[in-house]
């Protein structure tokens, strides 16, 4: 879908017409679903947020700036959701015994759930700039041309922004007693 038919699907939207609204779901839903998947890690809370993502995109499709791509605006919003459950989600409760998986010990798995967790909590530290360039490259695996695309900059900005928020996750990180092995 190129960005001028996206554009004619958000003003017919802003027009009243849920069916150009139902066709940008339809378009983004998957892509958005996969973001949410690998921040939060469970499919039924990924498609939860998925939904609240775009019943929010709905009601605020008038502040939405025409002069940006309906897909970054609505990446942006999965993102934030996305990252935002995470922070307000309580520990889950550990595996029975009896339900233990080949491989990893239940400790190992806590303490790599843990890991993780802690590693989205210092990402949600990060501004937004740095956030996303974050996020695009190292749970959506995004290129740096990919990332520049999505975020409307040149690559070497991209470039610029994930060293910086690398060095500034890494000294969070530190910081909360987390050290590279």
């Amino acid at each position: 879908m190129t960005d001028s038919d996206e554009s004619v699907l958000v003003t017919r939207s802003l027009a009243g017409d849920e069916r150009a609204f139902a066709e940008l779901v339809e378009i983004h839903q998957r892509v958005l679903f996969n973001l949410a998947l690998r921040i939060v890690g469970d499919h039924e809370d990924a498609r939860d947020l998925a939904q609240t993502v775009f019943v929010k995109a709905y009601r605020n499709l008038a502040s939405f700036d025409r002069g940006r791509r309906f897909f970054s605006w609505i990446y942006r919003i999965t993102i934030n959701e996305s990252l935002s459950f995470v922070s307000r989600r309580r520990p889950q409760e550990p595996l029975n015994e009896v339900m233990r998986a080949p491989g990893r010990s239940p400790e190992e798995q806590w303490e790599q759930e843990e890991l993780g967790t802690m590693v989205r909590h210092a990402v949600m530290q990060l501004t937004t700039e740095y956030r996303d360039v974050i996020v695009a490259r190292h749970f959506l695996n995004l290129s740096h041309r990919e990332i520049g695309d999505l975020l409307s900059v040149p690559e070497k900005t991209v470039k610029s922004r994930l060293h910086t928020a690398r060095q500034r996750l890494g000294g969070i990180l530190c910081r909360n007693g987390i050290t590279s092995a």
